[in-house]
Formats: structure tokens, C-alpha cells, sequence
């Protein structure tokens, strides 16, 4: 581990009762504001000292990428609901008023897409594991309860329910003992992902607790632990200068230690998020443990819907020791219609991009949608029966013998997500969608 590290920025986490005491914020237009505030009612919006101070350009917002990465923006509210919201704003509404709309709008916007609630949450003794899902056979999600937060929020997070007060939509667990029974019953689970939120906003003892059991247990599956998280970019001093940063890198090297893989699953947006020295001090901390780190994130408008920086962003990545994972499509989720790309433009800037790095950088699978029956990406255009198809192949799915199975599309140029999608030929359907169907009647 290293000993230096950069100086400490203060942390303070802004929400939105101190949005306008950001000075770039207050000297806004009144109506601007106004429009911010009404947005963040509605989406999450939390930030820090460091985003604002060493990640985001001012002389360039509202267009710099982290601050659209961070900052609600009129567009991403449809506009009507934008000015309902707007209204009650003005008008002084009684705050059970504007929660009522608020709620409305949220329940709106595809809170859990692709089946969270409806086909992941799984059972145990005919009980709903409200706390977990289990989507994929090798893979557990885990939802800590105290991890159920980030250092900051990302603008198209597809978790944002879990972030604005609507508890029915909320996964949490309390205890990691129904996990550790859970896997035990299911031997077939190889990877645990302890997810949120961030479960890095935990202290490190908490942390432990959900950790700690899992290795004690010595489960004859688990070869893996994985870890969720955006502090990389939002927070390095997690890793560094926090009160409990050595411990924490501790807890890391007894899970390498015991034989086990633990990979972060780093959520990395845009290149500016490793070019601090806070977060190279971070990386070469977290490496020192055996932690394999891993990058991914979703392809969006307006943050990083440019070739030239993925490719940047996966070079950066590769030089300092972590690996890029996944460039993934913006879920049908939020404030969805301000950010997505369509699956042609993402896969001629996925393409665009792998081609300007070495073979080194180009572990990057997309572009990838996490769709209800499985991780689906879009690996070429080609033509077939003299028309134009989009060539898909699943690298998840829900029905393991569904994993590297190709399939066609007709092209589609305005497509942006795989239920917007026809099969190829004049088929019916698409080889998957009967048995998903007979998936959520069974559940």
C-alpha cells in the first residue's frame, strides 16, 4: 500500500435543500433554478465537494459531461410533468400536494425495469428475499441496507428508486444470514455482487459484517465477491485519506487472501474520473490488495456518446492496471428519452472507438443491453434475405442454454432498446419470448 496521497478535499454532501448554495448554481437565472429544483423532486440528486470542485468544468456546464452526469436538467422530465411540478413549486402547495404529483410522475417512469421486482427477488421458505435478486444462475446480487446511497448520484442511474423515498420499490437487507442460507441452498451460485447504492459509502466494520460471513462459511461454490461502485470516480479518499481507508483495504486483501476472487466493479463514466491524482492514488491502493478492478458503464447522450471518449477512457483504464468491462445501453428506465443513444449509433461508436485502442482495451463488451431476459448485445448490421438485420447474441440470460445463442433483428435506426425490436423474416416473435412468458406466469 501506498503511504502518500494527494490532500483530502472536504467532504460535504450537497442534496437538494443546498442546491442553490453552490455559487454556480445561484447565479443562475431564477426560472433555471426554479426548473433544477422541480427535476430534483423528482430524480435523486446528491453531489460533493470533489465533483463540483475537481471533476466538473465549469466555463463549459450546462454542456460539461459530469455536470449533465450529475446535475438534473429541465429535459429530462417530460414537459408536462415538469411544469406540473414547476406549478406547485410557485404556488406554494402543501407538501403532501407536491409529494402526490412527485409520486405519480416517479411510479411513471419504469421505477425497476427489466423485471427487479416481478422475476429477480428470489425465495427461501416462501418468503420473498426482498434484500437480493437472482437473475442469472452463477450470480447473487446483495443489497446491504447501509450501502443504499452513493457519494454522489448519476442523473441516468437505473437504481434511482432507491433513492427517493419509495420504500415499496426499495431493495435492503438487513443481515447477511439469509444470504450465506440462501447460497447454501444453491450450490450452483459462483459470484456474490454486493451492490446498491454504493456499498462503499459503508464504514468499513459494516462492510465487514456482510463480507466476513461469506468467507467464514467457507460455501464450496463462491469462488467470487464482487463490489459495486462509483467512489473511484465520486470519492477516491475512500481508498486513501478516509478515517478508515487502511481497514478497508485490509478487509480487501483477506479476501484475496483466503483464495477468493474480489473484483470492484468499477463504475467509470468518462475519462476526467481518472485523472485526478486522488483517484490514481486510489487505483494503486486498491490494486496493492489483489482486487481485480473492473470498469464498466452505460452509453449516454450528452456524458460520453463519443468514440473518442471511450477510447480515452478504456486507455486510461488498461494503463492503470484495470480492466474495461462492459460499455452498456442506457436502461428503458428515468429520464430515458433525455439520454439514450439508438442501437445503431452505440454500436457504430462501440466500434469506432475499439478500433482506435490495442487488443489490450478491447475486453469492452457493448454495446449491451440488460434487458428482462438477459444481457443482449448488438454485434453487427448484415444483411440477410436482401434486407438490412441487426445481429444480437446473448452473453446473460435467464435460461443459461440461452447464452452465446445469436438471433436477427430488422434494422431499425431509431431502436434504442430490445423490446423496440422485430424479429427477423416476418418471424412472430423472437426465439426467447414464449418461454419468459411462461417465466413470469409460473412466477
Amino acid at each position: 500500500m501506498l503511504d502518500s496521497t494527494p490532500p483530502r478535499s472536504t467532504y460535504s454532501p450537497i442534496t437538494l435543500r443546498d442546491l442553490e448554495t453552490i455559487p454556480q448554481i445561484a447565479a443562475l437565472p431564477a426560472e433555471t433554478r426554479l426548473q433544477l429544483s422541480a427535476v430534483a423532486r423528482v430524480l435523486p440528486f446528491r453531489v460533493n465537494r470533489y465533483v463540483l470542485d475537481e471533476l466538473i468544468d465549469w466555463s463549459a456546464a450546462p454542456d460539461d459531461p459530469i455536470y449533465q452526469l450529475t446535475f438534473p436538467q429541465p429535459g429530462m422530465l417530460a414537459a408536462d410533468d415538469l411544469q406540473t411540478v414547476i406549478a406547485l413549486l410557485r404556488s406554494g402547495a402543501p407538501a403532501a400536494e407536491l409529494e402526490a404529483a412527485v409520486r405519480t410522475i416517479q411510479r411513471g417512469l419504469n421505477p425497476h425495469p427489466a423485471g427487479q421486482i416481478t422475476l429477480n427477488v428470489p425465495t427461501m421458505d416462501g418468503r420473498a428475499l426482498r434484500g437480493m435478486q437472482h437473475k442469472y444462475r452463477e450470480t447473487v446480487l446483495f443489497f446491504p441496507a447501509q450501502g443504499q446511497t452513493c457519494h454522489a448520484y448519476c442523473t441516468y442511474c437505473f437504481r434511482w428508486p432507491q433513492f427517493v423515498g419509495l420504500e415499496d420499490l426499495k431493495f435492503a437487507a438487513r443481515e447477511s444470514e439469509q444470504l450465506v442460507e440462501y447460497l447454501r441452498r444453491h450450490p450452483v451460485v459462483t459470484d456474490v455482487l454486493v451492490t446498491g447504492g454504493d456499498p462503499l459509502v459503508m464504514r468499513t466494520a459494516a462492510l465487514r459484517r456482510t463480507i466476513e460471513p461469506l468467507l467464514e462459511a467457507r460455501l464450496p461454490g463462491l469462488t467470487s465477491i464482487r463490489i459495486g461502485t462509483k467512489a473511484l470516480a465520486y470519492w477516491p479518499y475512500r481508498f486513501t485519506t478516509d478515517p478508515d481507508a487502511d481497514d478497508l483495504l485490509r478487509l480487501f486483501e483477506e479476501v484475496t487472501e483466503r483464495g477468493m476472487h474480489l473484483a470492484l466493479m468499477v463504475h467509470a463514466s468518462h475519462p476526467r474520473e481518472f485523472e485526478t491524482p486522488a483517484a490514481i492514488a486510489a487505483i494503486r491502493r486498491l490494486r496493492s490488495t489483489g482486487a481485480v478492478l473492473r470498469c464498466q458503464a452505460p452509453l449516454i447522450r450528452r456524458v460520453n456518446d463519443d468514440p473518442r471518449v471511450w477510447a480515452e477512457l478504456w486507455r486510461a483504464q488498461v494503463r492503470l492496471g484495470a480492466v474495461p468491462y462492459y460499455m452498456f445501453v442506457e436502461r428503458d428506465t428515468g429520464p430515458k428519452e433525455y439520454f439514450k443513444v439508438p442501437l445503431a449509433r452505440a454500436l457504430a461508436i462501440y466500434a469506432d472507438a475499439q478500433r482506435q485502442v490495442s487488443g489490450l482495451a478491447r475486453t469492452a463488451r457493448g454495446p449491451s443491453m440488460s434487458a428482462t431476459p438477459g444481457k443482449v448485445v448488438v454485434d453487427g448490421v448484415l444483411e440477410s434475405g436482401g434486407t438490412m438485420h441487426f445481429s444480437l447474441r446473448f452473453l446473460q440470460g435467464r435460461d443459461p442454454a440461452w447464452v452465446g445463442r445469436t438471433f436477427l433483428a430488422e434494422y431499425d435506426e431509431r431502436a434504442a432498446w430490445l423490446d423496440e425490436l422485430r424479429p427477423a423474416h416476418g418471424a412472430p416473435e423472437f426465439f426467447f419470448q414464449r418461454p419468459l412468458r411462461e417465466q413470469q406466469q409460473q412466477r
